[in-house]
């Protein structure tokens, strides 16, 4: 994946260029759109209902991560407690930077880790080699297990 590039805009040039109206047709207009955000979440519920109904499979496949700490299964990730949370952060060999959108989300979860520390294990799992997402400061705050071949981010979903 190549690098994303940001495009520079002319000097002098507006960034948008939207229509003006009165405050009046912005309001209908706005509460137009408003009924098809609520039609939005509606589908985005039903969509997470679905989602959390899927039927659960047993995992009999040896999955191997590779850690700062060596090797680990994925047994290992729960450091025994009953639930395991993953993150698939976007970070793959050839990439110079990770994902956009997964970066954004990452630097928001500093703020929970202390909530989830004595009940939950909360992973983030990557394809970059071990190492490679290091210069990332949210990074610090989490354990870094690396799927090198084993195809468990493919099988998590």
């Amino acid at each position: 994946m190549a690098p994303r590039r940001v495009r520079q805009l002319p000097r002098g040039q507006a960034m948008t260029h939207h229509r003006t109206g009165t405050r009046e047709e912005w309001l209908a207009a706005r509460l137009r759109l408003l009924e098809d955000e609520k039609e939005l979440t509606r589908r985005s519920d039903d969509v997470a209902r679905q989602r959390q109904e899927l039927p659960w499979v047993r995992v009999d496949r040896a999955y191997r991560f590779e850690t700062d700490r060596g090797s680990a299964s994925l047994a290992d990730l729960f450091r025994g407690r009953s639930q395991l949370l993953v993150y698939h952060f976007m970070f793959g060999h050839e990439y110079t930077a990770g994902c956009p959108s997964c970066s954004a989300i990452a630097d928001g979860f500093n703020g929970c880790v202390i909530h989830l520390a004595n009940h939950d294990v909360y992973q983030w799992l990557d394809r970059a080699p071990m190492g490679r997402n290091e210069p990332l400061y949210w990074w610090h705050h989490h354990d870094e297990y690396a799927d090198q071949g084993t195809g468990a981010l493919h099988s998590i979903g």
